[in-house]
């Protein structure tokens, strides 16, 4: 299959499995999406032909059993990891055919991460936390602590705008890096287990955040082995084996 005939069906990818092609506009498209890892001799075949397509606007839970490849697709899809085979397409950009330059460029643009780590760095305040990614991609300073500044008052950090990572809880901290994920204002949002290290308490609260965020508009997709997590989202895909086995709106 040539390059110009992965892109078209990409671009007009439906999950195999099934699920009918969302009423939005696809923000993201994935088609017979393959990664191997290599061991020495051995060979991990981590995703094995994923079809997928997910509307700008929609809320994705991707589940699934601990070695079954929701990780590996979340980093494959983003950009984050190289595929072996397949087509994935972000904002309507072929990511996988983009140089590495190229890529890195578009995951700053067009994406926000957050991880079930923090990934604050401990001698910077919160707001410096979320204006570093934003120099890094060459924003003028001005800007970009004023863009971080407005998006911790977003969500809900106002007042710990100085404060550094150790002097907040354990749910301030995951705020601080939703508002670094947003400060760019993405287009997605991937988020893998993002209350994996939260109480429940306080995980209940960061989803609310996220749903409510999704309700002005955000696309996300989110990792979680947690049932109740996953059963706030719109959408939920399990994965299996390396494929997904099902996917189902909510």
């Amino acid at each position: 299959m040539g390059r110009r005939e992965r892109r078209r069906r990409a671009t007009a990818a439906t999950d195999s499995v099934g699920a009918s092609r969302p009423e939005r506009p696809p923000i993201l498209s994935a088609i017979d999406v393959r990664k191997t890892y290599h061991t020495g001799a051995d060979e991990v075949e981590a995703l094995r032909g994923i079809n997928l397509t997910v509307g700008a606007g929609d809320f994705v839970a991707v589940m699934g059993p601990s070695g079954s490849g929701k990780t590996t697709l979340l980093n494959c899809l983003s950009g984050l990891d190289d595929i072996d085979g397949g087509t994935v397409m972000v904002g309507g950009k072929a990511i996988n055919e983009l140089s590495d330059a190229a890529r890195t460029r578009h995951r700053a643009e067009a994406m926000g991460f957050v991880f079930q780590a923090f990934n604050l760095i401990p001698v910077f305040t919160a707001t410096e936390n979320v204006e570093l990614p934003l120099l890094l991609a060459g924003r003028p300073a001005k800007e970009a602590r004023a863009a971080a500044q407005q998006t911790l008052d977003r969500v809900g950090l106002g007042h710990r705008l100085n404060h550094r990572p150790a002097e907040l809880s354990g749910g301030e901290q995951q705020r601080v890096t939703i508002a670094r994920a947003l400060a760019g204002k993405p287009q997605i949002v991937w988020a893998d287990e993002p209350t994996g290290n939260l109480d429940t308490e306080t995980a209940t609260q960061v989803m609310g955040l996220l749903r409510e965020l999704h309700g002005e508009g955000l696309t996300v997709m989110l990792v979680t082995h947690d049932e109740d997590i996953g059963a706030t989202a719109e959408r939920r895909i399990v994965v299996r084996d390396g494929q997904i086995v099902s996917d189902d709106r909510q």
